[in-house]
């Protein structure tokens, strides 16, 4: 049904085709062709000439229209073409001649839906919308080639967009989910997609920016040296009294600019996630991206739970963020964002967990609340001087807090016997860190320029875990209770007869990273690029395992029953110096960058004691290579070898609790691991024919990499990291989108997968553990001026493991739907329904559920006017539960989640 839907329109429209052509007769590739109705003075159709100067355009039926044709230099022509009720596809050719006066032709190119102008496309967003865009997301997904995923996201032609500006200047530099969802809609009049993008002139084509995607907002007349934006505020009942309270005010003028955000909300509308935090770099630049070294301070945390909407009992979001530019001068410009966020979740969840095995199962009932409160600011200055000198600086501060409390029951059969313990855990950390940039950009002369970047990084780490238990956790193994578990820590009760752990945590990293890049220019087509630099980290880590005892008293575990330290007390240093040359060459449509990467590693740890020292030398290779078929159609071709290593939470060889079943012991004698990444994606986007295709292909392959062995019993685990096994672990996955516009309709097919062949130590035995995952989407939308839009659409989902002793595949079937309807004056109502049902190829599990999610808004908006009325309504169907299902190394787990009920909301939104 969805693949007949866009040929009913097509049935009651013509195509118009032809060539546009020069005085010589070849064909003009990106000219434009504007068809207006006569009689309304409406759009109706346009196109963009393909490299052969072809052009195609659907006409409707029974109407005459004005044809305009346009290219930039030449003059253009106005014609008149007459669609009747009978008629059939039409066949015309165009010739474009010179025209010394090219004032209509710009008038011309700005009423054009889309422009194309070497490596910008602009588009003239009224041309796309309907009227009921709120925000920018809304705008993008109904642009061609442009999408935005469900993390908010943008995608152009496959690419991930890594900057947003507005009118030339940064918006919240380092993360685009920011613009989509709060940036309003009516307040757009272009669009710019910059591909090939690089803010450095200096630096432009001198490497490959293929990859590099930026977009420039261009805002509506009287937007300018005037504030704009909306405030908003709402009540609504469900279990308890809901309230939204949001403010979106921005301020742009020549010399500067001012955007502020808020949202305070309970309904579960969660602005800024604790994901969002430590994926905003804040602009901070990958460093030696192509040098081939993986080393990367990670996070020392303790597992905090991952705020997600549709697996919360509860949510309450604060969140605040100021943003600014300003034009000191022509040669300087400095900005700066602050952030602030408070995020106060529920957690109710019941799982179900086989070990494999094992013989017996464990019962686990958890209620959490978890509280994140985040803090951010940036500040950065650009100062250019000349065309030949450009000085960056940009300081970034991260602050946070996060808590969680868990109450729990565990509840253990086997073999008959029921073993129920109360497991009460508290988490608690505040990270905060420091990030410096500096990068220097100098042209000596045409064909030399050099580059350097320096960063540092300051992070201090406190992570504190306290785990209540009932039952002694990892006893002594009794063969009369085959309910005890082993450990060799003697742990004693405390108040009440439960046992009272606790654990201090304190990781802090100084990190320095350096190198200067000179670049010498052979030809229009080719430079040599030789880098050298360093990268140098010390990182201090010291933990502490205690007990408080019936008494009050605090007992500190030093070690276990068989002389096994459990506090840790490391120092840990690693450095990389490097030296590199890569070769860019153009010839045809290629685009060659090989490249050789001379590394001199070195990790010393100086724990309990003695120290232990590694050091290597080699080279490691790169090719980036990217074949240009056309304008809009590219084939990308990268491979990578690196040499991955890991940081000091995987040296540390004390004991760690990772929560109240989970020992984790470091390894002081692990070795860096060999990724080998290779590549190919193929983008076809085309203007002619409003047809895009993305695909691509990646094989990974990881030798001797860095595993996680461990020792089950019961539900007890102790891991500890390892390599040197021998092992190689191989992954190879696909992608592709199809997307194909018919006139006001649009098709989607998208599919994923991925397939994964790793390996692992359980209990001493090698595991072997292959993974099959595949998701398929297909849907079709319109976006109609008039008449009601909707989206229909299905997804299905399907992941396989296999470890050799289990086999389990779980599906997911997703219809979804959603409908958007203007009717009387001013009245919109608008739905979003998808269906979930979820199953699995083991009847002997039961596993089987079924839900949907209807979500709707009636909006009420006079023409012209500046008040909205809005009733919002989420969860109609009340939804209470939802489940998930997962299969590891030693266990299949099936949780079932508590949803946020039925909300019903009343808001007011003025718009200035």
């Amino acid at each position: 049904m969805l693949l007949a839907l866009p040929f009913i329109t097509i049935a009651q429209s013509i195509e118009l085709r032809g060539v546009v052509k020069d005085s010589l007769g070849v064909g003009l590739e990106l000219a434009n062709i504007i068809a207006t109705n006569k009689a309304e003075g409406t759009l109706e159709s346009y196109g963009i000439t393909d490299q052969e100067g072809r052009y195609r355009l659907q006409l409707t039926k029974g109407n005459t229209y004005d044809l305009k044709i346009s290219y930039l230099g030449l003059k253009s022509e106005i014609t008149e073409i007459s669609v009747g009720e009978d008629a059939e596809d039409i066949t015309r050719d165009f010739t474009l001649r010179d025209d010394p006066n090219q004032l209509d032709d710009v008038e011309l190119v700005y009423e054009m839906p889309v422009t194309v102008r070497g490596d910008t496309i602009v588009y003239n967003t009224d041309s796309f919308t309907n009227g009921n865009e709120r925000k920018l997301g809304d705008v993008l997904k109904k642009l061609p080639g442009v999408e935005v995923n469900d993390d908010g996201q943008i995608e152009v032609e496959g690419k991930v967009v890594s900057k947003v500006m507005i009118e030339g200047k940064d918006f919240f530099d380092g993360d685009t989910k920011l613009a989509t969802k709060n940036i309003p809609a009516d307040a757009l009049k272009k669009v710019e997609v910059l591909k090939n993008y690089n803010e450095v002139s200096q630096m432009r084509g001198l490497g490959n920016d293929q990859d590099n995607v930026a977009i420039n907002l261009r805002l509506k007349e009287g937007k300018t040296n005037f504030w704009f934006g909306d405030v908003t505020g709402g009540l609504g009942d469900g279990e308890k009294t809901r309230y939204l309270g949001k403010a979106k005010l921005f301020y742009y003028s020549p010399k500067g600019s001012i955007n502020i955000i808020s949202d305070f909300n309970n309904v579960g509308q969660v602005p800024f996630t604790f994901r969002d935090y430590f994926n905003f770099t804040g602009g901070f630049r990958n460093f030696n991206q192509r040098g081939g070294t993986g080393f990367n301070v990670s996070d020392s945390g303790l597992g905090f739970l991952t705020t997600q909407n549709d697996r919360a009992n509860d949510i309450e979001s604060g969140f605040l963020a100021g943003n600014f530019t300003y034009a000191v001068n022509p040669k300087w410009d400095i900005s700066g964002f602050a952030l602030l966020s408070d995020n106060k979740t529920n957690f109710v969840n019941n799982s179900l967990n086989t070990f494999i095995n094992q013989g017996f199962t464990q019962g686990f009932n958890q209620d959490s609340d978890q509280q994140n409160q985040l803090g951010m600011a940036k500040l950065s200055s650009v100062y250019k001087p000349n065309a030949s000198l450009q000085f960056d600086y940009d300081l970034l501060v991260k602050k946070s807090k996060q808590t969680e409390f868990s109450d729990g029951e565990s509840i253990v059969t086997r073999d008959g016997v029921v073993r129920n313990d109360v497991v009460d855990e508290r988490k608690e950390n505040e990270p905060f860190s420091i990030n410096q940039n500096v990068n220097l950009y100098y042209t000596l002369n045409e064909d030399n320029i050099f580059a350097g970047t320096f960063q540092h990084l300051y992070q201090d780490e406190d992570p504190f875990y306290n785990a209540i238990l009932s039952e002694e956790p990892f006893t002594a193994p009794d063969p009369n209770n085959p309910m005890n578990q082993i450990s060799s820590i003697d742990f004693m009760p405390g108040a009440n007869g439960l046992f009272d752990i606790n654990q201090n945590k304190n990781i802090k990293t100084n990190k320095l990273d350096a190198k200067v890049d000179y670049y010498y220019i052979l030809n229009k087509k080719s430079n040599l690029n030789i880098t050298a630099g360093a990268t140098l980290s010390r990182q201090d880590f010291d933990s502490n395992l205690f007990e408080i005892l019936a008494d009050g008293t605090v007992d500190d575990l030093e070690e276990t029953e068989d002389g096994t330290v459990i506090g840790n007390e490391v120092a840990f240093n690693f450095s990389d110096l490097f030296l590199g040359l890569h070769y860019k060459v153009k010839t045809g449509i290629f685009t060659f960058t090989p490249g050789l990467t001379l590394h001199n590693y070195r990790t010393k740890s100086e724990q309990l004691g003695t120290t232990t020292e590694e050091s290597e030398v080699t080279v490691l290779p790169d090719l980036f290579t990217v074949v240009d078929f056309a304008q809009g159609k590219s084939l990308r071709v990268n491979y990578q070898m690196t040499a991955q290593y890991t940081d000091v939470n995987n040296f540390a060889e004390g004991l760690l609790f990772n929560n109240y079943n989970s020992l984790f012991r470091g390894n002081r004698e692990i070795e860096n691991a060999i990724f080998h990444n290779a590549s190919i994606n193929y983008f076809s986007f085309s203007m002619f024919n409003f047809t895009s295709l993305f695909g691509g292909v990646n094989y990974s392959r990881r030798v001797d990499p860095i595993k996680t062995t461990g020792t089950f019993v019961g539900i007890n685990q102790v891991a500890s990291p390892i390599n040197n096994t021998n092992f190689a672990d191989e992954t190879l996955s696909a992608n592709a989108r199809f997307s194909k516009r018919f006139k006001k309709w649009k098709l989607n097919l998208s599919a994923n997968g991925s397939y994964s062949d790793l390996n692992n130590i359980i209990n001493g035995e090698d595991r072997n553990t292959k993974n099959l995952s595949q998701t398929y989407t297909t849907s079709a939308e319109t976006n109609l001026k008039e008449a009601p839009n909707f989206e229909i659409g299905y997804r299905y989902n399907s992941t396989n493991s296999d470890n050799g002793v289990t086999d389990r595949t779980f599906f997911t079937h997703r219809p979804f739907a959603n409908a958007e309807w203007n009717f009387l004056n001013g009245f919109t109502l608008g739905a979003d329904w998808s269906l979930y049902n979820y199953d699995d190829n083991d009847d002997s599990t039961e596993i089987d559920n079924m839900y949907s999610f209807l979500e709707a808004n009636l909006y009420y908006q006079k023409p012209d006017s500046k008040w909205e009325f809005r009733i919002q309504a989420t969860n109609l169907l009340d939804v209470d539960v939802i489940s998930n299902n997962s299969v590891n190394d030693f266990q299949i787990s099936n949780t079932e989640y508590f949803v946020q009920p039925r909300i019903v909301m009343f808001t007011v939104q003025y718009s200035l």
